[in-house]
């Protein structure tokens, strides 16, 4: 049914479609009514882009529609069929709309085909709604600069990724999973000319339906119109859809009876061809009573003669004395039945009063031969019985909201049970849609040939976009096995490094030497067949900016790069698998009509590793999540002002930040140099910090995590970031001169592991290892210049988003991680050696984080809490004994000449 809009709606959201382009619009059925009325009912659905709005009429053609479904906030479901439905192929399915306020709408297409149609389409046209207007948001900023994109330092080093629109990857999914389908002669414009489908055993009728009902008749009635009249779409300010009420039904109902009575008592005279109440048509419709006495008096004059004109008048005087007639006859039946109704009524009373005078002369006898006590007796027992009733009543009532609080919560619970089957099997589609990717794969590693030859084979129907998919995963596949191959190749290297004979000039140790510097040489320019074969595997940074092969040692440079090799081929192993990259697009997609929100499935999707090119934008969530207070309650411009201020007086720390500014991170290109961007920075949030908190001022520490902050963010958020981590996460004194909570943390952590590690606990207690000179710099810095770059960043995700439960997860995880080979060292020395290094030599960063978040659970933070609370009181008792023994030790050297010149290391630092 083609639509056309009228000329107020050129300017509505949306976009109207092109000459060439089909309108989505054919019939449904809907699920509508209450009770034993409840049924499948079909209707007329036409989609409009302009609002992203899905009509649905009565009829192709009806002008006015009965309502709408709101579909760019709206979610799916879809009902998988019963085994023996699905084998047919034909049976009609169903699927649901759900809508933001709760309304859930259920939709069905006369066969399988159609449903997989409407709901592909209706997804498609949410996805082009949301994205323009997404666009037209981002067009009508005023900066030049979108702040929504990454704007840290990583993200100026990969323009692309701030360039590409954040949902290609999702659109790229997107067309994966799309199934191609065409749809039936139910669905399009030539629909219209089909009849109807059969519906549902249910009554079609419904109250809050009458006022369109009544509407549609009596465009059908107006002058002029005929079968051919299109239906043409109505904004909301056309529309108005009234609701009878039921004083206007009972009015409507009556008149349409009177009239019928009167035009069977009086043929042959003039009556209305209408059967409702004019009061009920929309106001547009209306006309003032002067108007119509004004064109009938220029219509008579003009086409009828007095004669005529005066007969018509004493007709309609006819007509309206017969209605007072008979309404006045209904009106006298009413009050005859009134008064048989009352004398019943009295006749009622009437043998009532004589009952009870009865009663009470039978009682008056037999009460005078009762004596005194037995009347009060029975009069308490009366009363009991009036107690017990009035508590057997109340009984009941609680027993009745109990029930009904019953069946709501059984509904309820059965509401969930089916949004969790409508959710699993979603699940379980997308995962058999992967599946049968992973076999097409599979089958087209083991014949090639196939592809061109075979056209019943399933990789004949995959489109271009499917084959470019499956061709990057087969060479990602093999490019992963290159490099575990070269890593080993480089390990073998490094073991016959040792020389096997006592000879300097052996042939075999020349040999050897050369493999060597032939593999740690930069790979020269090769030909573009070679490259193809061969790619670059390491390159000299990482996306971070970390170096990954040092300068310095050829030993050192042989096991990075062995290191980097294998980070690479988990790295590729793991882009093998798109599932978390989708559904991070489809979460991001999701959010962008609403604010995102603490919830189960974005801690989930954090856990799992945010991706690089979202990360800048989930950090400052994060943070402003934390700050929001602080935030609300500062001047604006706080952080300029906190700047200016820290450059136009002397700050005490500002020297020790100035020796700390090279000695950040000089394995990174953001800080390596004094003339690098992220110097100045760095220089910039840590003078600012140090005016907010002057107790705290400045500390080693610091410094490194405000350089990893500002990787993805600017200089504000950064700021903003490390407040979060002081101020809110981490207990006070954390960062002060005695790090009274860095201790007391240690001692929890120890706690922790006796509990969760007790066998690896009680092989350090064996062997004397104070492995806390270990994990201090864990906490202290968050694991930065701990873990490899991959694994630091993913437990930043987590902790920036949970707290710093997170650190004491990892700090576990990492232990647990190499138990086993720590439990085989059988000496003090060779422990805590293994301890300096070990954490480097963890790649796989899924495996750390299943550990994590699944082997070390449960992991309540109430009880890291209980314990700090705990710990803090003994160390403050330790750090005042310690006190009182320097004081003791200062009035001692002041009166012994012998200690007079000793001096205390606080005093030598100063």
């Amino acid at each position: 049914m083609p639509a056309a809009g009228s000329e107020g709606e050129e300017g509505l959201a949306g976009e109207q479609p092109g000459p060439g382009t089909p309108k989505l619009c054919g019939y449904l059925q809907k699920l509508s009514g209450k009770g034993p009325l409840r049924g499948f009912r079909s209707r007329w659905f036409v989609f409009d882009p302009r609002r992203c709005y899905l009509y649905y009429f009565k009829g192709p053609q009806e002008p006015l529609p009965l309502g709408h479904l709101d579909i760019a906030s709206a979610c799916f479901s879809y009902h998988q069929p019963e085994a023996g439905a699905a084998a047919a192929g034909d049976e009609p399915t169903a699927f649901e709309v759900h809508s933001p306020g709760g309304a859930v709408t259920v939709l069905r297409a006369a066969t399988r085909q159609d449903t997989t149609y409407w709901l592909q389409e209706l997804q498609q046209k949410r996805w082009e709604y949301c994205n323009n207007l997404d666009a037209a948001k981002r067009d009508s900023r005023t900066s030049p600069t979108p702040s929504d994109f990454s704007k840290g330092l990583v993200a100026k080093d990969s323009p692309d990724l701030s360039i590409l629109s954040q949902n290609a990857s999702a659109e790229r999914a997107r067309n994966i999973l799309a199934v191609e389908t065409s749809p039936t002669d139910l669905v399009g414009e030539q629909a219209a000319s089909q009849p109807a489908p059969a519906q549902g055993s249910a009554i079609n009728f419904s109250l809050k339906q009458w006022s369109t009902e009544i509407k549609n008749s009596m465009s059908s009635l107006r002058k002029g119109s005929n079968d051919n009249r299109r239906s043409i779409f109505y904004t909301t300010e056309e529309w108005e859809l009234l609701d009878p009420t039921p004083k206007d039904l009972e009015d409507s109902m009556a008149l349409e009876e009177k009239r019928k009575h009167l035009a069977e008592g009086s043929k042959g005279l003039p009556s209305s061809a209408f059967p409702f109440d004019f009061g009920r048509i929309p106001h547009k419709a209306r006309r003032p009573l002067r108007d119509v006495i004004g064109s009938s008096r220029n219509r008579n004059s003009s086409d009828s003669s007095p004669t005529e004109w005066c007969s018509g008048n004493g007709n309609r005087l006819v007509s309206e004395l017969q209605l007072k007639y008979h309404s006045q006859q209904e009106e006298l039946e009413k009050l005859k039945k009134d008064l048989l109704s009352q004398k019943e009524l009295v006749r009622l009373l009437q043998q009532t009063v004589r009952s009870s005078q009865y009663d009470k002369y039978f009682a008056s006898r037999l009460c005078e031969g009762v004596s005194k006590d037995t009347l009060e007796l029975l009069h308490q027992k009366d009363d009991q019985i009036l107690g017990l009733n009035n508590q057997l009543e109340k009984l009941s009532l609680e027993k009745d909201s109990l029930q009904q609080e019953v069946k709501n919560l059984k509904c309820k619970v059965g509401e969930l049970n089916e949004r969790l089957g409508m959710l699993m099997e979603t699940i379980q589609a997308k995962d058999e849609v992967i599946m049968k990717l992973s076999r097409q794969l599979s089958e087209c590693e083991d014949s090639t040939s196939s592809q061109s030859g075979a056209t019943n084979s399933p990789m004949a129907t995959c489109t271009n976009k499917e084959l470019q998919e499956l061709d990057r995963l087969k060479y990602t596949s093999l490019e992963a096995k290159l490099c575990q191959i070269e890593s080993k190749y480089l390990i073998l290297l490094q073991e016959m490094k040792t020389p096997v004979c006592s000879e300097d000039q052996s042939p075999a140790r020349e040999v050897i030497t050369q493999l060597l510097e032939d593999a740690l040489k930069a790979e020269p320019n090769e030909q573009p067949e070679q490259a193809f074969f061969k790619p670059h595997l390491v390159s000299e940074y990482d996306i971070y900016g970390f170096q990954t092969i040092p300068e310095d040692d050829d030993e050192e440079k042989l096991v990075a790069k062995s290191r980097a090799l294998d980070l690479r081929s988990l790295s590729l192993s793991e882009n093998r698998e798109i599932s978390t990259g989708v559904k991070w697009e489809n979460y991001l997609a999701s959010t962008m009509n609403r604010e995102m929100m603490r919830c189960v499935e974005l801690k989930n999707l954090i856990r799992s590793g945010i991706p690089h090119e979202h990360r800048s934008k989930m950090w400052k969530w994060c943070v402003n999540l934390h700050v929001k207070k602080f935030k609300d309650s500062a001047v604006p411009g706080y952080f300029q002002i906190l700047l200016l201020k820290a450059l136009e007086k002397p700050n005490p720390a500002s020297k020790q930040i100035e020796l700390d500014l090279l000695r950040t991170l000089p394995n990174n290109k953001h800080y390596s140099s004094p003339t690098s961007e992220g110097i100045q920075k760095l220089r910039n949030v840590l003078l600012a910090f140090s005016w907010r908190n002057p107790d705290i001022g400045y500390c080693q520490g610091l410094n490194r995590l405000v350089a990893i902050a500002l990787l993805y963010l600017e200089q504000e958020d950064a700021f903003w970031c490390l407040v979060t981590i002081v101020e809110v996460f981490m207990p006070r004194d954390y960062y002060t001169k005695t790090l009274l909570g860095s201790q007391v943390d240690q001692r929890v952590f120890k706690d922790l592991l006796s509990e969760k590690l007790p066998r690896l606990h009680a092989h350090f207690e064996q062997y004397k290892v104070d492995y806390t000179l270990i994990t201090f710099n864990w906490f202290l810095v968050v694991f930065v210049d701990s873990v490899v770059s991959d694994i630091l960043f993913k437990i930043w995700d987590s902790f920036l988003y949970e707290g710093p439960k997170v650190i004491f997860r990892f700090a576990l995880a990492l232990f647990k991680y190499k138990e086993e080979e720590i439990l085989k060292l059988q000496d003090s020395m060779s422990i805590f050696k293994y301890l300096r290094y070990f954490t480097r030599t963890i790649l796989d960063a899924r495996k750390l984080t299943a550990i994590a978040f699944g082997d070390l659970n449960p992991f309540p933070l109430r009880q890291i809490r209980n314990r700090r609370a705990y710990h803090l009181e003994k160390v403050r008792l330790e750090l005042t004994e310690l006190e009182a023994i320097r004081e003791d030790f200062l009035r001692e050297r002041e009166t012994c000449v012998e200690k007079r010149d000793l001096i205390s290391d606080d005093e030598e630092d100063s």
